[in-house]
């Protein structure tokens, strides 16, 4: 059977079309967001990341790339540098001048929300998928992403049936630096409601720790998160930073549970499902672990 003539020049059109597209995806990109580098690496497009921000700490093999600084101190040399195609942050990226500089520059500065919930997520892992030719992979990738989540909160409410909801505060420092703490409307109050506990703190945003703010709070588990420390460092610096800690039921029995701050950073990430299963064992000591 022949082929139309006129039907085989539409095909050629159509692949032809499909291999401009392609070739027009930006091949060159840089990120400043923890959580936008790891998914731009789940999405099976690291190799296309020539620098990125020093919140992109996961996976490992993004230290190697050359960093931009910190994600709101960026400088339009250090980016135009490594000759991008694309700039990928949330609107915590700036300082905004340096971003208009480098939209001057011909390089397409894509912002995208920082909001800890699953609708934007969504949105966000859609975008990505459109910019890097991949909205198949983005569509499962939030599909199992709500899977997890939803496998998480029947865990929480199970155990929530036979034990009490834990009072926690979670607390982010610097380096030994003045302390934070995180009150509503912040992916750390986002991560510890998932994780099945009462955030303690009913401001909003973070704010500094003082002894006042501990006042008659009495928390039974604290959460930590260090910028610069690690550790036993961190811990011992968060507790010189802020003895009055040390008195507290959560410090006393020993349930202070440290956080690695980058998943704080950017919105929902990658990781974030697996931290949310151990935070909810710290708080839940005797229930069934998650699976």
């Amino acid at each position: 059977m022949r082929l139309n003539a006129s039907v085989i020049a539409l095909c050629v059109g159509l692949l032809a079309s499909q291999w401009a597209t392609a070739d027009e995806l930006p091949q060159r990109w840089v990120s400043a967001g923890g959580a936008l580098s790891e998914w731009v690496t789940a999405l099976g497009a690291e190799s296309k990341l020539v620098g990125v921000d020093t919140t992109s700490q996961h996976p490992e093999s993004l230290k190697a790339l050359p960093s931009i600084g910190y994600q709101r101190q960026l400088s339009a040399e250090g980016i135009l540098s490594l000759r991008p195609q694309i700039l990928v942050g949330t609107e915590e990226m700036g300082p905004p001048p340096v971003l208009s500089q480098i939209r001057s520059a011909g390089v397409k500065v894509e912002l995208f929300s920082a909001q800890a919930d699953l609708p934007t997520l969504q949105h966000t892992l859609q975008h990505l998928g459109r910019l890097l030719g991949r909205e198949q992979q983005a569509g499962q990738l939030f599909q199992g992403y709500q899977q997890q989540l939803e496998q998480q909160q029947a865990w929480v409410v199970q155990a929530q049936r036979q034990h009490t909801a834990p009072g926690v505060l979670l607390l982010l420092g610097h380096a030994g630096g003045k302390t934070l703490i995180a009150g509503r409307d912040t992916a750390a109050d986002w991560l510890l409601q998932q994780a099945g506990a009462r955030n303690l703190a009913t401001h909003t945003g973070y704010k500094p720790f003082s002894v006042e703010s501990l006042a008659g709070l009495n928390p039974q588990v604290l959460v930590f998160s260090d910028r610069s420390l690690t550790g036993d460092a961190a811990r011992v610096a968060l507790f010189k930073e802020s003895p009055v800690l040390a008195s507290t039921p959560a410090a006393k029995a020993g349930r202070v549970v440290e956080l690695d701050p980058t998943l704080l950073v950017g919105g929902l990430g990658p990781r974030l499902p697996d931290s949310l299963k151990r935070l909810s064992g710290a708080f839940y000591p005797q229930a069934k672990p998650a699976q």
